[in-house]
């Protein structure tokens, strides 16, 4: 089934394409919406897959608005965003 969760932390094309790129073996396509705030991701998923893509969200920094998360939590998914966002960047800036 098609579905859309809204994420915290994606701030731009980098993010986006890390996420397209590390949600790709384990869901598939994943389209990123950077048009809407909070920024939404939609790709086909079974219902017994959205624990697994919460925590495959959560570890790149990118968790799902429903997340909730203490204080430290959501410090750390800042921090790792920021870490996606660049390496998003980078496989952008070394694929052309």
């Amino acid at each position: 089934m098609k579905k859309t969760y809204e994420v915290h932390n994606v701030k731009c094309g980098g993010c986006a394409n890390t996420l397209i790129n590390s949600l790709k073996e384990g869901f598939g396509e994943v389209e990123v919406n950077l048009d809407v705030q909070p920024r939404q991701i939609t790709l086909e998923i079974e219902d017994n897959k959205e624990e697994e893509l919460k925590l495959k969200l959560r570890s790149l920094g990118y968790p799902l608005t429903s997340d909730e998360l203490s204080g430290f939590d959501k410090a750390a998914t800042t921090a790792k965003s920021f870490v996606s966002c660049a390496v998003g960047k980078f496989n952008v800036a070394t694929s052309k």
